[in-house]
Protein backbone atom coordinates (compact mmCIF):
# COMPACT_ATOMS: atom_id res chain seq x y z
CA UNK A 1 0.00 0.00 0.00
CA UNK A 2 1.37 3.46 -1.39
CA UNK A 3 1.91 5.95 1.33
CA UNK A 4 -1.17 8.19 0.19
CA UNK A 5 -3.09 5.41 0.38
CA UNK A 6 -2.19 4.36 3.69
CA UNK A 7 -3.04 8.28 4.92
CA UNK A 8 -6.43 7.92 2.95
CA UNK A 9 -7.32 4.55 4.92
CA UNK A 10 -6.15 6.12 8.22
CA UNK A 11 -8.36 9.47 7.19
CA UNK A 12 -11.49 7.41 6.19
CA UNK A 13 -10.87 5.39 9.65
CA UNK A 14 -10.91 8.33 11.67
CA UNK A 15 -14.10 10.20 10.11
CA UNK A 16 -16.21 6.61 10.55
CA UNK A 17 -15.08 6.04 14.23
CA UNK A 18 -17.43 8.45 16.04
CA UNK A 19 -17.25 9.62 19.83
CA UNK A 20 -19.94 7.30 22.12
CA UNK A 21 -19.13 4.03 22.73
CA UNK A 22 -21.45 2.73 25.65
CA UNK A 23 -19.69 -0.70 26.95
CA UNK A 24 -16.01 -0.01 26.79
CA UNK A 25 -13.61 -2.27 25.44
CA UNK A 26 -15.99 -5.57 25.37
CA UNK A 27 -17.62 -3.68 21.99
CA UNK A 28 -14.36 -3.64 20.48
CA UNK A 29 -14.21 -7.13 17.97
CA UNK A 30 -11.18 -9.27 17.67
CA UNK A 31 -11.21 -11.72 15.31
CA UNK A 32 -9.15 -14.65 15.37
CA UNK A 33 -7.16 -16.54 12.80
CA UNK A 34 -8.86 -19.85 12.09
CA UNK A 35 -7.76 -23.13 13.20
CA UNK A 36 -4.46 -20.94 14.46
CA UNK A 37 -3.24 -20.49 17.97
CA UNK A 38 -0.56 -17.41 16.43
CA UNK A 39 -1.25 -14.70 18.93
CA UNK A 40 -2.25 -11.65 16.45
CA UNK A 41 -6.24 -11.14 15.36
CA UNK A 42 -6.69 -11.89 11.84
CA UNK A 43 -8.73 -8.80 11.89
CA UNK A 44 -9.87 -5.87 14.44
CA UNK A 45 -13.48 -4.17 14.43
CA UNK A 46 -13.61 -1.26 16.37
CA UNK A 47 -17.05 0.29 16.61
CA UNK A 48 -18.84 3.49 16.05
CA UNK A 49 -17.91 5.09 19.19
CA UNK A 50 -14.42 4.81 19.85
CA UNK A 51 -11.77 6.98 18.81
CA UNK A 52 -8.58 6.06 17.13
CA UNK A 53 -5.40 6.97 18.94
CA UNK A 54 -2.00 6.89 16.43
CA UNK A 55 0.99 6.08 18.89
CA UNK A 56 4.02 7.21 17.15
CA UNK A 57 6.93 4.66 16.36
CA UNK A 58 8.71 3.86 19.53
CA UNK A 59 12.20 2.87 19.73
CA UNK A 60 14.81 1.03 22.12
CA UNK A 61 16.73 2.44 25.30
CA UNK A 62 19.83 1.55 25.83
CA UNK A 63 20.63 -1.62 28.40
CA UNK A 64 23.87 -0.32 28.68
CA UNK A 65 24.58 2.80 30.48
CA UNK A 66 26.88 5.06 28.72
CA UNK A 67 27.41 2.58 25.50
CA UNK A 68 27.65 3.88 22.18
CA UNK A 69 24.69 4.82 20.61
CA UNK A 70 26.15 2.96 17.49
CA UNK A 71 26.77 -0.49 19.19
CA UNK A 72 23.57 -2.83 18.90
CA UNK A 73 25.38 -4.45 22.17
CA UNK A 74 23.87 -0.93 23.63
CA UNK A 75 20.33 -1.90 23.29
CA UNK A 76 20.78 -5.42 23.34
CA UNK A 77 19.25 -7.79 20.58
CA UNK A 78 15.84 -8.17 18.92
CA UNK A 79 13.90 -9.66 22.44
CA UNK A 80 15.18 -7.36 24.57
CA UNK A 81 14.85 -4.33 22.16
CA UNK A 82 11.12 -5.72 21.45
CA UNK A 83 10.64 -6.09 25.78
CA UNK A 84 12.17 -2.28 25.92
CA UNK A 85 10.07 -0.46 22.46
CA UNK A 86 6.46 -2.38 23.72
CA UNK A 87 7.31 -1.10 27.82
CA UNK A 88 7.71 2.91 26.22
CA UNK A 89 4.38 1.78 24.36
CA UNK A 90 2.47 0.94 27.36
CA UNK A 91 4.13 3.74 29.56
CA UNK A 92 3.09 5.77 26.32
CA UNK A 93 -0.33 4.55 26.98
CA UNK A 94 -0.86 4.94 30.18
CA UNK A 95 0.05 8.81 30.03
CA UNK A 96 -3.19 8.98 27.98
CA UNK A 97 -5.11 6.28 30.32
CA UNK A 98 -5.43 3.66 27.39
CA UNK A 99 -2.99 0.47 28.09
CA UNK A 100 -1.39 -2.54 26.03
CA UNK A 101 -5.20 -4.06 26.03
CA UNK A 102 -6.62 -1.06 23.90
CA UNK A 103 -4.02 -1.99 20.83
CA UNK A 104 -5.82 -2.80 17.73
CA UNK A 105 -3.70 -2.68 14.93
CA UNK A 106 0.66 -2.35 15.48
CA UNK A 107 3.23 -2.49 12.99
CA UNK A 108 7.03 -3.57 13.83
CA UNK A 109 9.46 -2.48 11.18
CA UNK A 110 12.68 -4.14 12.23
CA UNK A 111 16.15 -4.12 10.16
CA UNK A 112 18.12 -7.59 9.25
CA UNK A 113 19.88 -8.58 12.22
CA UNK A 114 24.06 -8.63 11.70
CA UNK A 115 24.24 -12.02 12.97
CA UNK A 116 21.47 -13.35 10.99
CA UNK A 117 21.28 -11.17 8.13
CA UNK A 118 17.78 -11.36 8.51
CA UNK A 119 15.12 -9.46 10.61
CA UNK A 120 15.18 -11.33 13.71
CA UNK A 121 11.07 -12.55 13.59
CA UNK A 122 12.00 -15.12 16.53
CA UNK A 123 13.34 -12.89 19.19
CA UNK A 124 10.33 -10.33 18.35
CA UNK A 125 7.95 -13.12 18.56
CA UNK A 126 9.97 -14.01 22.06
CA UNK A 127 9.47 -10.60 23.06
CA UNK A 128 5.95 -9.95 21.66
CA UNK A 129 4.53 -12.71 23.41
CA UNK A 130 5.39 -11.19 26.88
CA UNK A 131 3.07 -8.50 26.14
CA UNK A 132 0.29 -10.08 24.36
CA UNK A 133 -1.78 -12.69 24.13
CA UNK A 134 -1.14 -13.72 27.68
CA UNK A 135 -3.71 -14.69 31.00
CA UNK A 136 -3.25 -11.54 31.89
CA UNK A 137 -3.41 -9.82 28.50
CA UNK A 138 -5.20 -11.68 26.43
CA UNK A 139 -6.19 -8.73 23.61
CA UNK A 140 -5.10 -9.71 19.97
CA UNK A 141 -4.31 -6.70 17.78
CA UNK A 142 -4.39 -6.91 14.12
CA UNK A 143 0.04 -6.99 13.14
CA UNK A 144 2.25 -6.05 10.19
CA UNK A 145 5.90 -7.31 11.00
CA UNK A 146 7.71 -5.73 8.10
CA UNK A 147 11.74 -5.84 7.14
CA UNK A 148 13.23 -2.32 6.41
CA UNK A 149 16.85 -1.16 5.04
CA UNK A 150 17.36 0.64 8.27
CA UNK A 151 16.25 2.75 11.16
CA UNK A 152 16.96 6.68 12.56
CA UNK A 153 20.03 4.66 14.76
CA UNK A 154 22.18 1.80 13.50
CA UNK A 155 22.23 0.00 16.39
CA UNK A 156 18.12 0.07 16.64
CA UNK A 157 16.43 -3.70 15.17
CA UNK A 158 12.83 -2.57 15.63
CA UNK A 159 10.80 0.32 15.71
CA UNK A 160 6.74 -0.30 16.26
CA UNK A 161 3.95 1.72 16.28
CA UNK A 162 0.40 1.09 17.08
CA UNK A 163 -3.16 2.19 17.02
CA UNK A 164 -5.38 1.89 20.58
CA UNK A 165 -8.83 2.02 20.72
CA UNK A 166 -10.81 4.81 23.10
CA UNK A 167 -13.94 3.67 24.47
CA UNK A 168 -16.07 7.00 24.86
CA UNK A 169 -16.98 7.55 28.61
CA UNK A 170 -20.34 8.67 28.14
Amino acid sequence: MGLKMFFAVALAMTCCVGPALADGHSSVKRNKIPGSSFPIAESVEVPAGASLVFVSGAVPGPIVENGDPNAIETYGDTEAQTVSVLTRIEERLDRIGLGLADVVMMRAYMVADPKLGRMDFAGFMKGYTQFFGTAEQPNLPSRSALEVAGLARPAWLIEIEVVAARPATD
